[in-house]
């Protein structure tokens, strides 16, 4: 019982919390060494007629929509938390109209190459003419 629950663990997606079978056919796949050892699971259902199976199955494609639910939750919820994270390490920072400024020099081809590490990675100062936007600025 142990081990099933382990392998269980093991499948389910970090961050859905569920395993993808599981959100597309309402219920935990059989692996091959249950139907070997004959599990619990697969006891259960061998003494179930045919009547009682369907309706299980129909039950479980009925909870198959909160599964889903419960997922699209749980991958919002941990899009929050990684937000929340990357918000701590970035510093916001805002400039005003006729504030001076350095503006950052991109090495991308940019750059004297005879300078090496010595060259300076920003330029200016620049004043700001007008503020857009979106924090864009108009120097």
């Amino acid at each position: 019982m142990n081990q099933s629950l382990w392998v269980y663990q093991m499948a389910c997606h970090g961050s859905t919390k569920f395993s993808p079978y599981q959100l597309v056919y309402g219920h935990d796949a059989v692996l091959p060494w249950e139907i070997d050892t004959g599990s619990r699971r697969m006891a259960f259902q061998e003494n179930l007629k045919a009547n009682d199976y369907k309706s299980l199955m129909i039950d479980n494609l009925e909870d198959l929509n909160y599964h889903r639910l419960r997922a699209l939750e749980n991958v919002e919820a941990n899009k929050i938390r990684i937000a929340r994270h990357y918000d701590k390490k970035v510093k916001h920072k805002e400039f005003y109209e006729e504030e001076l400024v350095w503006k950052l020099v991109l090495s991308i081809g940019s750059k004297d190459s005879k300078y090496g590490k010595w060259l300076s990675n920003w330029e200016g100062p620049y004043r700001v003419s007008r503020c857009i936007l979106g924090n864009a600025y108009i120097l």
